[in-house]
């Protein structure tokens, strides 16, 4: 196969919670060298993205190479939903494959509907694939790190059996003030585009950057420990995220600043180096790659195309488009969407804010910042053009000279929700909302929705 290395290798595969592509190798001004590092010593892919920007069902995409929708987990894994047990996974495909499959730390994802919903999260790694599961009180990044050096260090040497481990970190998701210890001056730090200049904004940010040292110091033990082991030389390093920044504007929309996700591939004895590809890619294709890179079959009827040739030759063409949707989180907030180089396109099935705040970041020091600016009504449509609007700031969906454009993309999505039998045409999807909203709504905090809005303008 195209993309194919020479020998069976090791998979270490590392993933940080609510990162976007904040690190330092991305031009964000933090401290994460190690993150550095790694792409300095590998493949910095700049332009790839999830599908769904929320936790559970960015990490099931790319746990089946599957849409949100078409593999069941369409909300949060704590909240009750799973990815349907006829699909398979990407430690499933492994195991047939040879490789021991192990899980340390932070999983986000459930199989099948077994357990009660609280127990789900944690009883069903097994049945998601996995031979062994190391489960870490919090998972946060320091403790995490020492369970991998220890699996690292019983692994050395031992060439007979290839591993998949997949390591899971809390950070960056908030709350942050246990990072405070760490935190940037805020004198010093980076405001999000997405969000105004003011000190409260500058002291969660400052928090944030916090949170992202200690994940890197963490991925710097291990790296180092993989290279001290000389497991580097068979095995493939990934790291990753699962979506955008738990800020306002970012975490729970179909933005770039939602989407966005870091993705950096190092190769056995590191034959690409330092290298930083443009191509438009989604998470839904790394299942595929993966498989490639070990020379395994890919299952049929997944979503995900295989990017595997653009780590082994100098190519850097992509998807020219990948499809985006958001179901429910810790509210019911459907939305459908495409993203293209250039345009992104976005339907709202139901009212909602203009700015869909998750309930962490609303009540966030940024959070309590731009609730009255971004709880405004939504518009059943929007349409950006990425080459003059990168923020996503003004809707194009009623300008004339954008009219053929909206309807191409608005086809394409309404075809590719029919194609994939979507639940969400048969009318709105049940689900659980998250009971931390109750008091913000009782004490009115929260969006109020179109009619109230509009009354209190008046």
């Amino acid at each position: 196969m195209k993309g194919t290395i020479n020998m069976k290798p090791n998979i270490l595969f590392m993933i940080s919670h609510d990162s976007g592509r904040k690190f330092s190798s991305y031009g964000y001004k933090v401290e994460t060298p190690w993150i550095k590092e790694l792409a300095e010593n590998g493949i910095q892919f700049d332009n790839y993205f999830c599908p769904a920007p929320q936790c559970s069902p960015s990490r099931g995409s790319i746990m089946t190479g599957l849409y949100p929708h078409n593999n069941g987990l369409m909300g949060l894994a704590h909240l009750g939903f799973c990815i349907d047990g006829k699909n398979t996974t990407l430690p499933k495909e492994l195991k047939k494959n040879g490789y021991e499959t192990t899980l340390i730390g932070l999983s986000h994802e459930t199989i099948n509907e077994a357990p009660p919903i609280e127990d789900r999260v944690f009883s069903s790694t097994y049945d998601l694939g996995y031979d062994n599961f190391v489960p870490i009180k919090g998972d946060r990044a320091p403790k995490v790190a020492d369970e991998v050096i220890k699996f690292l260090e019983e692994h050395k040497g031992n060439n007979e059996v290839p591993f998949y481990l997949n390591v899971g970190f809390f950070e960056t998701h908030r709350d942050f003030d246990e990072y405070e210890p760490y935190a940037d001056n805020i004198e010093d730090v980076e405001v999000f585009k997405f969000l105004p200049d003011t000190e409260n904004i500058r002291k969660d940010v400052a928090l944030y950057n916090g949170s992202a040292k200690i994940l890197d110091r963490a991925i710097g033990k291990i790296y180092n420990k993989l290279k001290e082991t000389k497991l580097d030389e068979n095995t493939i390093v990934i790291f990753t995220t699962d979506h955008g920044v738990a800020f306002p504007g970012a975490k729970g929309m179909l933005k770039e600043a939602g989407l966005e996700t870091a993705l950096i591939i190092l190769l056995p004895n590191n034959t690409k180096k330092n290298i930083k590809k443009k191509a438009l890619l989604c998470n839904v294709d790394l299942l595929p790659t993966i498989l490639e890179l070990i020379d395994a079959d890919i299952p049929d009827n997944i979503d995900g195309k295989s990017f595997a040739e653009l780590l082994t030759s100098d190519k850097d063409t992509g998807r020219e488009s990948f499809f985006t949707e958001m179901t429910w989180h810790d509210q019911y907030r459907p939305m459908r969407g495409i993203r293209t180089n250039d345009f992104s396109y976005v339907k709202n099935f139901e009212d909602g804010p203009k700015v869909y705040i998750t309930v962490d970041s609303h009540l966030s020091l940024s959070g309590k910042e731009v609730r009255d600016e971004f709880y405004v009504p939504n518009e059943p449509e929007e349409l950006y053009d990425l080459r003059v609007d990168p923020l996503e700031e003004n809707n194009l969906i009623n300008n004339e000279e954008y009219k053929d454009i909206a309807e191409e993309l608005r086809r394409k999505v309404e075809n590719w929700m029919i194609e994939t039998n979507d639940p969400l045409l048969k009318g709105p999807i049940s689900g659980v909302g998250s009971s931390r909203w109750e008091k913000e709504i009782s004490e009115g905090r929260a969006y109020p929705g179109r009619e109230v809005y509009y009354s209190k303008k008046a």
